[in-house]
């Protein structure tokens, strides 16, 4: 039923606002994993992120692409717990501090085990619009001790005009969606921050946006 409720939202609504409403122009779309398990690490500056992330792929495949999201927000009310978990299918991250550093991404491991894709937004948090926050290490704890695991940077530029921070309504705005080459360093920390630290900024280069300002 869930994986129904999810085609039935992105094939309806989600998909034809953002390839018709949206100006996306998309870069690398070749490049996103079609099976996982994989990540896709990606910066954050509206929700439309997950929804455009969610839209590149074939309706067929997108029961199995998890966001990651902090259950302290996006389960605050029954409503909105009921549409991410059954429409969006999101893996919910305990952000209280409560959690063990062990138990903490439980959920995550299980979701790779089974195959799922997961959406990571590194920076930890919606930042300033069309501003690439500093990379936080959570991204290591997943991917550490998975050899076999994917991680594709993905650079989003115009989306945190299209819907700000606070607003509820969007206005159609165009895009950039970058989609770079799979990380190499995997197995340390600070290499893994800097090189997607690298990747994002170089990434800003292919955005349409970007060279307009």
């Amino acid at each position: 039923m869930d994986r129904i409720l999810k085609i039935l939202l992105f094939g309806l609504i989600i998909k034809p606002i953002a390839f018709i409403i949206l100006g996306l122009n998309i870069r690398g779309r070749d490049k996103l994993p079609l099976s996982g398990p994989a990540i896709i690490a990606a910066n954050h500056n509206s929700h439309l992120d997950v929804m455009v992330l969610i839209s590149l792929y074939p309706l067929s495949k997108i029961h199995k692409i998890r966001p990651v999201a902090a259950a302290d927000y996006f389960l605050s009310n029954k409503l909105l717990a009921w549409f991410c978990l059954k429409c969006i299918g999101i893996i919910q991250l305990d952000r209280s501090g409560k959690s063990k550093k062990e138990d903490l991404f439980l959920k995550c491991h299980d979701a790779l085990d089974n195959g799922d894709i997961l959406i990571i937004f590194p920076e930890g948090s919606r930042g300033e619009p069309e501003t690439i926050s500093k990379i936080k290490k959570g991204i290591f704890y997943l991917a550490k001790d998975r050899a076999n695991l994917d991680i594709i940077p993905v650079v989003m530029r115009g989306l945190g005009k299209s819907l700000p921070r606070g607003e509820a309504l969007f206005v159609p705005f165009n895009c950039d969606v970058i989609i770079g080459n799979k990380i190499k360093n995997k197995n340390n920390s600070t290499e893994l921050t800097k090189e997607l630290t690298n990747i994002f900024n170089e990434s800003l280069n292919d955005c349409l946006t970007y060279h307009k300002e």
